[in-house]
């Protein structure tokens, strides 16, 4: 009897190689994790090769998965854009949308592979940059939707549902890896424009804790922050989630104040967004705590 690749089990495997933990994934498609494993294990027969490696930290895709996760990503591309064409579910048109850099990096990807799965047909322009500069663009309506950095514990006087808080980051400080900042007097950073939260955040902590500092690089460009911090030059701030895997995370025991959280939230340009711009905000909301 000849086997075939089923549509569902494709489904569970692109998302555990996207998110690389058994768990996370099993919350994610709404099944037990007892269950996506037995899905793996079918997959595994079918395809008569190992997909999965468990490590510590979670598990990662074999050479056969790498290779498997390919044709996954394709044929449900094309499944979903055949079920959307002929059923009419789905949307279309295109999103103008901003979102900062260090979230663009870590969130953008699966938020915008699992939003095509559903409207093959739609497009989602992006426009990346700070919070400030995002809250320019709205205002223009130069972007149509922007996911945008609150303070934390952010609350609208106005009561606009807009302006929740969808997830949590904490700010950190970060470093070339064996750089010791205590041995820096005044403290150089790397930071984005005045007027952001993590500028803000960083400098208000440092003149609390009696810290002298310098700003040595100012931009709003996170690739240019980052190139400066891997030259041992500077030192700077993001969100912990973005933090590049080649920099270290600088903790109390590097002499530097405790810094706090931003909110994540979203903010429309218009009052009355379209169907389209509203189903893909409501998609972040779903899944961005989830990532």
């Amino acid at each position: 009897m000849s086997l075939s690749l089923d549509i569902d089990l494709l489904r569970s495997f692109a998302v555990i190689a996207e998110v690389r933990a058994l768990s996370r994934a099993a919350h994610r498609v709404g099944r037990t994790q007892s269950a996506l494993s037995q899905q793996m294990k079918r997959l595994e027969e079918i395809v008569d090769q190992p997909l999965f490696q468990r490590t510590g930290r979670g598990v990662v895709l074999t050479n056969p998965g790498e290779r498997l996760l390919i044709h996954a990503q394709r044929i449900l591309r094309l499944h979903d854009e055949a079920m959307a064409d002929l059923c009419g579910t789905g949307l279309s048109g295109t999103i103008r949308f901003g979102c900062p850099d260090d979230y663009a990096a870590v969130f953008l990807p699966p938020l915008l592979r699992q939003f095509s799965s559903q409207h093959p047909h739609a497009q989602v322009e992006v426009v990346c940059g700070p919070t400030p500069r995002l809250l320019e663009r709205l205002d223009k309506r130069a972007v149509d939707l922007a996911m945008i950095s609150l303070p934390d514990g952010h609350s609208t006087s106005s009561g606009g549902a807009h302006d929740d808080i969808i997830r949590r980051e904490q700010l950190v400080w970060i470093g070339y890896p064996g750089l010791d900042s205590t041995h820096f007097e005044p403290l150089p950073l790397a930071l984005s424009d005045p007027d952001t939260l993590d500028h803000i955040a960083a400098c208000e902590a440092l003149q609390r804790a009696g810290r002298a500092f310098r700003i040595a690089y100012a931009s709003s460009s996170l690739a240019g922050l980052t190139a400066l911090v891997r030259s041992g030059q500077a030192f700077a701030v993001m969100t912990q989630t973005a933090v590049p895997t080649d920099l270290s995370v600088l903790t109390a025991d590097a002499g530097l104040p405790a810094l706090p959280a931003v909110g994540v939230s979203l903010k429309f340009a218009r009052a009355r967004p379209s169907l389209l711009i509203t189903a893909f905000a409501e998609h972040i909301r779903a899944t961005l705590p989830l990532l």
